[in-house]
């Protein structure tokens, strides 16, 4: 056996993703909260990138036909913004997109003489305040965390004092439901001055659990998290208790020995056990319910995000249709600066500042590109929508047909991957609300009189009928299917199974109600 090296040529393709193409992918991707988020870290970072004052006239400039054309933010900067011939100069300068330091813009602007202060993007009046930098420091400071306000509780509660370092190391140990995961001889690694016996860390929890609000927090499981809501409710007085102190004892009761029988709707065996009706068992049932199986939960301050639709659709009465119209208006304005692009080409201007300008206003012309093509295709994407889906619009979820992304694709002449990432994480605001732009697009299937329906409005049908059951007799898959075969939905048990789980639609034997 011999090893040997030799050299050869051959030819091949590459597939190679240039950095305009990765951006252009990124910022069609984004959400409209995403969006307006890099383009503010832009317009931080890019001096040569502004936003265009928009006077009452303008305020409305995106709420045009479908049919008009849009003026791509970049049209709006004469001839000499564009940078086609920076970047034939200066090739290096496309290669190295978003890379300059904030360094080389403070020299820059330390060094010029000729260009006047009113030509910075904010276009502020002199001692005129900064709206962005007043937004900031109004913002309000972030919320104390659960675990802090527990142990500014715990600071405060009147203890042994060798209970206080094992009960700040309880709750710096709960997680973000307020329960103990870990066992109390781990928690007892981590208390300062040495590890506690079993008996003081003990006494920590039982003070940690009783001295500590809400109720509930510290508990080891949903056992006895329950019970320890349930025993802060019992010593309450009369006016301020959940329920009479009979339902207490019963919910306790419950909590204690059938939790378990509960989570499986087994209403009669529970009754059976304790040895009540039916009817007392709803009382004690009922005040269960009303407790949390994650009480630490409202200590935390993180808000829900809001969900801010890329686009609006309204119905056009006088011409019996849907039109829409996108809502970033931010960056609909945004636009180079012209005094820089001037500057940029002045050769009395030193070259380190035109070079650096040459850069950041080809990173800006590519920017500006990438949020046009991403405005330009999302809205051809939601046009097909409103086309295609017009049922939906007129008659609700049911009436939503099948829509492949493979059809829009062929339809726009685009890669399927980039409707996909056109519609992800964007929302739609119409006459029937807020809606994900992503769900017009199911597969389907073909009912007993040929008429084409998507996934959606199966589900939608089926919801329907589980709302209007009998709860005291709920439909089993099979019933179900049978009643969709009755509206005319072809569905098999395992689809309707399918779609339930899909639904987070429990089956027939947890939806009884006794």
């Amino acid at each position: 056996m011999r090893f040997e090296t030799s050299q050869s040529m051959k030819l091949g393709q590459h597939m190679k993703l240039a950095p305009r193409m990765i951006q252009s992918m990124e910022i069609l991707q984004m959400p409209l909260l995403e969006l307006e988020e890099r383009i503010e870290q832009e317009l931080e970072a890019n001096p040569t990138l502004e936003l265009q004052d928009q006077g009452p006239d303008d305020a409305h400039d995106d709420d045009r036909r479908p049919d008009e054309p849009s003026e791509a933010p970049g049209e709006s900067v004469d001839d000499f913004a564009r940078l086609d011939d920076f970047e034939e100069s200066n090739p290096e300068a496309a290669e190295n997109a978003f890379s300059e330091s904030n360094l080389q813009a403070d020299s820059m602007l330390a060094q010029r003489d000729g260009l006047r202060e009113s030509s910075i993007r904010s276009t502020r009046l002199d001692g005129e305040r900064d709206a962005k930098t007043d937004a900031m420091a109004s913002a309000p400071a972030r919320g104390p965390s659960m675990r802090e306000q527990l142990l500014a509780q715990w600071r405060m509660v009147d203890v042994d004092e060798d209970l206080r370092a094992p009960g700040e190391a309880i709750v710096e140990s709960l997680d973000d439901d307020g329960y103990l995961r870990v066992t109390l001889p781990d928690v007892a690694q981590n208390v300062r001055g040495g590890g506690p016996d079993a008996p003081t860390m003990e006494r920590a929890l039982a003070a940690v659990q009783v001295l500590l609000e809400p109720a509930g927090v510290a508990a080891r499981d949903a056992r006895e998290c329950l019970l320890l809501q349930l025993d802060a409710h019992a010593d309450r007085p009369d006016e301020a208790r959940i329920a009479p102190r009979v339902d207490i004892d019963l919910a306790r009761r419950i909590a204690d020995v059938g939790l378990d029988d509960l989570a499986k709707n087994r209403m009669p065996r529970i009754a059976d056990a304790l040895g009540v009706g039916l009817d007392e068992l709803k009382r004690g049932v009922d005040v269960l319910r009303r407790l949390s199986l994650a009480p630490a939960r409202a200590l935390s301050n993180e808000a829900a995000e809001p969900v801010i639709p890329d686009a609006i659709v309204e119905f056009d009465e006088e011409n019996d249709r849907y039109i829409a119209y996108l809502a970033d208006t931010r960056a609909s304005s945004l636009r180079i600066n012209r005094e820089y692009a001037i500057m940029a080409k002045d050769r009395a201007a030193p070259k380190r500042d035109r070079e650096f300008l040459k850069k950041s206003l080809s990173n800006a012309q590519w920017l500006l590109d990438a949020v046009e093509q991403r405005r330009s295709t999302v809205m051809r994407v939601i046009n097909v929508v409103i086309a295609e889906q017009r049922d939906f619009f007129d008659f609700g979820p049911e009436a939503l047909r099948p829509l492949p992304m493979t059809q829009v694709a062929e339809q726009l002449g685009i890669h399927v991957a980039t409707v996909s990432r056109a519609v992800a994480d964007k929302h739609l605001l119409t006459p029937r609300g807020v809606v994900p732009l992503r769900s017009f697009f199911t597969g389907g299937m073909t009912t007993e009189s040929g008429e084409e329906v998507s996934a959606n409005a199966v589900r939608a049908a089926l919801q329907e009928i589980i709302d209007n059951e009998d709860k005291a007799k709920p439909l089993s898959d099979d019933a179900l299917s049978e009643a969709l075969k009755e509206r005319g939905y072809e569905i098999a048990r395992r689809t309707v199974a399918k779609y339930r789980g899909q639904m987070d639609v429990p089956s027939a034997r947890m939806r009884k109600q006794f």
